[in-house]
């Protein structure tokens, strides 16, 4: 008998016994609960202490300081060519909180465009300070003097930096360190010449450098805050120091932010179709999950109150070498003290990993429940897939010490508001519309307060795809 016939009569055999798509229609499914690929791990919302708060603002007061600026700057490339954006020069300690249009367009102006090749050295410790440079794109080190006479890595600066500002203030000024390009890089260049030039043709100019000259006259701590005058060491009967403690006049508030969306179930689904689920609850269930990855998304990336957004400019540090190493997160940490958590995108742990592995080091971890979460330095490293990674294959990672009582990092939200089935997250009816749809109204309120600046430091352009 040939294949083909032997196949025939198989096929034209008589079925025996009931097959298994006809009992199928008798059959009690056994199902899962709807799934979602949008839910992380949400560590931030997990590990971050929560305020309530009333009125739906939080203030944050703090003693008076006298620091006149540090911020990062802003350019505009057209073609080949960089412009600093007038406005942005406020951002100088010399130009903080100056206002007038006219003379900061003519010192954007007056700014000169340079490109330094990778190595050069751009300006040598101990020489005349006379220019001040803006680092529209790449990578400066400050070199200086160690100890014993060897060179010593003082910091790096990247795009939006500024270094030689001192030369604005000082005719006397001189370099501290020395600066050298590792990349190539894109610099605007003002000499003082040309800035004390515009300075004799604008009253408003010269005065507000004539103000802030006297600044430093205040006696402040080395945070800039007004200095607490105190007697220690003396003896016999010297006159006692008088002293109080300034507040700033116009503390921060923070208000809460708002998530919401309008869930739509129609009313024939909710009666009919509840078993073995109820639709509402499910509905309502991954309604909540999807607010909740929003929620931590806003705690990181808002302009307003987003840590990455709310990290003070000196309290981001630059990698040596691009990829995070153990000697960047330690510098990481040694900005404050009781770092209690490191946020990092997953593919940045993984670089770190490997940094790791290239020195034969194996991180210590920690159980936070049921995972095994990685360390250094005791301090444990959460994954947050909310933490941008940009086209050029760089992200960041995030430090944070933690509390109110420890100076730290807050969240914010109002329990009990009405309708809540979590804290400061509520579901409310909104009634049934005559296309017989009954509405939901699902609502979170949420924020972030940084307490004081050395409470939240971020490790910038950490490259995450260099293998070697």
């Amino acid at each position: 008998m040939s294949v083909g016939e032997e196949v025939r009569t198989e096929q034209t055999k008589p079925q025996q016994s009931l097959g298994t798509a006809a009992a199928r229609n008798l059959a009690t499914t056994t199902k899962s609960v709807p799934q979602m690929q949008e839910i992380s791990s949400r560590w931030l919302l997990r590990m971050l202490p929560w305020v309530d708060i009333q009125g739906g603002t939080y203030r944050v007061n703090r003693r008076l300081t006298f620091a006149v600026g540090d911020g990062r700057l802003t350019f505009v490339k057209t073609g080949d060519r960089v412009e600093v954006i007038p406005a942005e020069l406020g951002e100088l300690p010399a130009l903080r909180s100056y206002e007038d249009e006219e003379v900061l367009f003519e010192i954007a102006r007056r700014c000169e465009q340079r490109e330094i090749a990778a190595g050069e050295v751009i300006a040598s410790f101990g020489s005349p300070s006379d220019e001040l440079y803006l680092l529209a794109h790449g990578r400066v080190e400050k070199v200086g003097t160690g100890p014993y006479g060897d060179d010593e890595s003082l910091g790096v600066l990247a795009d939006g930096a500024y270094f030689g500002d001192d030369a604005l203030l000082n005719e006397d000024a001189i370099w501290e360190y020395t600066a050298r390009a590792l990349t190539p890089c894109t610099v605007l260049v003002l000499p003082r010449a040309e800035f004390a030039q515009i300075a004799e043709r604008s009253d408003t100019l010269r005065e507000h450098l004539q103000q802030l000259r006297s600044i430093p006259s205040q006696r402040s701590n080395k945070y800039g805050e007004k200095e607490i005058d105190l007697a220690a060491g003396h003896s016999g009967e010297p006159d006692i120091p008088h002293t109080f403690v300034d507040y700033e006049a116009r503390p921060r508030e923070y208000e809460l932010s708002v998530a919401q969306t309008v869930l739509r179930i129609h009313t024939r689904v909710a009666d009919l179709y509840n078993q073995p689920m109820n639709q509402t609850e499910q509905q309502i269930r991954l309604t909540v999950e999807a607010l909740k990855e929003r929620q931590e998304h806003e705690l990181i990336n808002n302009r307003d109150f987003g840590l990455l957004h709310n990290c003070e400019y000196d309290q981001r540090i630059q990698p040596h070498d691009g990829v995070p190493g153990p000697d960047d997160l330690d510098e990481l940490l040694s900005r404050r003290r009781g770092t209690k958590l490191l946020l990092a995108h997953p593919r940045a742990i993984a670089a770190f990993g490997r940094e790791l592995n290239k020195r034969g080091l194996v991180p210590e971890t920690i159980d936070m429940s049921g995972n095994r979460i990685p360390t250094w330095r005791g301090v444990p490293i959460f994954p947050c897939n909310k933490i941008p990674v940009t086209s050029e294959r760089t992200t960041s990672i995030i430090a944070m010490r933690t509390g109110e009582s420890d100076q730290g990092v807050i969240g914010l939200r109002a329990s009990g508001i009405p309708d809540e089935i979590e804290p400061s997250l509520s579901v409310r009816f909104m009634g049934i519309n005559e296309q017989a749809i009954i509405k939901y109204l699902v609502t979170a309120y949420y924020s972030a307060a940084v307490l004081v600046p050395d409470a939240l430091g971020v490790l910038e352009n950490v490259e995450i795809g260099r293998w070697r």
